[in-house]
């Protein structure tokens, strides 16, 4: 598996995986625009052509919020996630970046988990953030860097 910056021709796979993955799919334009901003990044996993994971990253001042972070079905509990974590990390010190940010829907138990292993604190609640289903969203973030 690599780790390697977003091409053009990934964008296709990425959004076949939001489909598969998520209720609240990014379409593949939607994709593109976010890849072409200046302030984002977009790291994928590979294995020889095959886009096995991937995360959507947002920059802003010194502080990065990561918008997507997925891993095909298939692929899951084999350290890919915890692999672009890590990758988030290296860009994010690179911008000189101290504090990492997400939201996770309430009901999400294994994401939680997963981000609590990686050193994620629960900040807070965002009340009715999700829909379809309607949900609670938990605020979590990471200091790095310091």
């Amino acid at each position: 598996m690599i780790l390697q910056n977003m091409e053009e021709q990934d964008s296709e796979q990425i959004a076949q995986l939001e489909k598969e993955i998520f209720k609240d799919a990014w379409t593949q334009i939607g994709i593109e625009e976010t890849w072409r901003e200046p302030h984002s990044f977009i790291v994928v996993a590979k294995e020889a052509e095959e886009v096995i994971g991937y995360s959507i990253v947002y920059c802003v001042l010194d502080e990065a919020e990561i918008a997507k972070i997925a891993v095909k079905e298939t692929k899951r509990h084999n350290g890919v996630g915890s692999r672009l974590i890590r990758e988030i990390e290296a860009k994010c010190i690179q911008k000189h970046i101290t504090r990492i940010l997400l939201e996770v829907r309430e009901s999400n138990v294994l994401a939680r988990k997963f981000y609590t292993k990686e050193k994620f604190v629960e900040d807070g609640i965002r009340k009715n953030f999700y829909e379809n289903p309607m949900e609670n969203a938990v605020l979590m973030s990471k200091i790095i860097g310091l």
